[in-house]
């Protein structure tokens, strides 16, 4: 008789069929907690690839219906868009101009949705300076908070005017929580909602992204995005936006900063999601180009990593890829 202790407890009972594993699965992936970022470029007729994200575009206003359309076929909870102006100026005038590319996308994204899915927009400086930066500069040319804070301001009453449902505040101004929703209320925006990016880092994933959107910056933001090396700080942040009234907060990028959004998640009172960023997209898609990984698996142990690190909701380039996924069963 062998010597050898046969084990009482046996884990792998739970793993021995696909059937049994989908049964005590503790993260499960569901289309309405993905959100699609969406680039809407002015005065192109047809969608523009974007050379660093394989398979995404600069869309065009006459291209966008369609893609809010598939979206919403998809099950996808919503869209988060991006402006891409033909003209910047050192106050990024395009942002809060009513006939601005951002706001008529948005009028057009709300129009197509019907209220199929939710409509978002980004409420940040970047796309529309000619230097690049996510607010105005002071005559030493550094990014001036409180006078920033008046453009946002400005920036959320146009974008709630053109029908977004959600604003996304990425600029990591301080107080800009706080101003923004005084100046909905104040203007009987009440029910216009907002995401604070209240973790967002000083990331070299960005890099993707800022082609996406022809940025111009000049310099680096870490004099306003967080210091990837602190963890206690993206919590507090998140703690400060709650407390001025953030709907939902938000970590960004994901992947790297896992340990903040779990922090965030564990103890958020309101919806907790996480940004997976440009670069983290085009690493799996240059790497599965290569043959080095398993394309399908990577991005659905990427989203569900995500996800089981306690976000509530993951923007990703790969929403609607995704949710026809999981719609299909192909999840496992």
């Amino acid at each position: 008789m062998s010597s050898t202790p046969v084990p009482r407890v046996r884990p792998r009972r739970l793993r021995e069929t696909p059937a049994l594993r989908r049964l005590v699965s503790e993260t499960r992936l569901h289309p309405a907690e993905l959100v699609l970022p969406i680039f809407v470029r002015e005065g192109v007729s047809a969608p523009v690839p974007i050379g660093s994200m394989p398979g995404v575009v600069q869309h065009s206003l006459a291209s966008l219906p369609e893609a809010i359309d598939q979206a919403a076929a998809a099950g996808v909870g919503g869209v988060m868009l991006f402006g891409v102006p033909e003209v910047r100026d050192a106050r990024g005038s395009g942002a809060t101009d009513p006939d601005g590319i951002l706001n008529v996308a948005t009028t057009v994204a709300a129009e197509a949705s019907a209220g199929r899915l939710v409509v978002q927009t980004d409420l940040c400086l970047d796309e529309f300076t000619d230097h690049g930066h996510c607010g105005v500069l002071d005559e030493r040319g550094r990014v001036d908070n409180d006078a920033t804070l008046e453009r946002y301001t400005s920036m959320a009453l146009a974008q709630a005017r053109a029908g977004s449902e959600l604003l996304g505040l990425s600029g990591m101004m301080d107080g800009q929580v706080a101003a923004v929703r005084d100046a909905l209320d104040d203007a009987g925006r009440q029910d216009t909602a907002i995401l604070a990016y209240s973790a967002k880092y000083a990331s070299a994933y960005y890099g993707p992204f800022r082609e996406a959107v022809e940025s111009t910056l000049e310099g680096d933001r870490r004099s306003y995005q967080l210091d990837p090396g602190n963890r206690r700080e993206g919590l507090r942040e998140a703690m400060i936006d709650i407390d001025e009234g953030a709907d939902v907060v938000m970590v960004k990028p994901a992947g790297s900063y896992l340990d903040v959004l779990a922090d965030v998640a564990a103890a958020s009172e309101v919806p907790v999601w996480a940004y997976q960023v440009s670069g983290e997209y085009s690493m799996i898609e240059a790497a599965a180009a290569h043959g080095w990984i398993d394309r399908k698996r990577a991005v659905i142990e990427s989203v569900r990593g995500i996800r089981r690190a306690g976000a509530d909701a993951v923007l990703t380039y790969w929403a609607v890829e995704l949710a026809e996924w999981i719609r299909n069963g192909d999840v496992a």
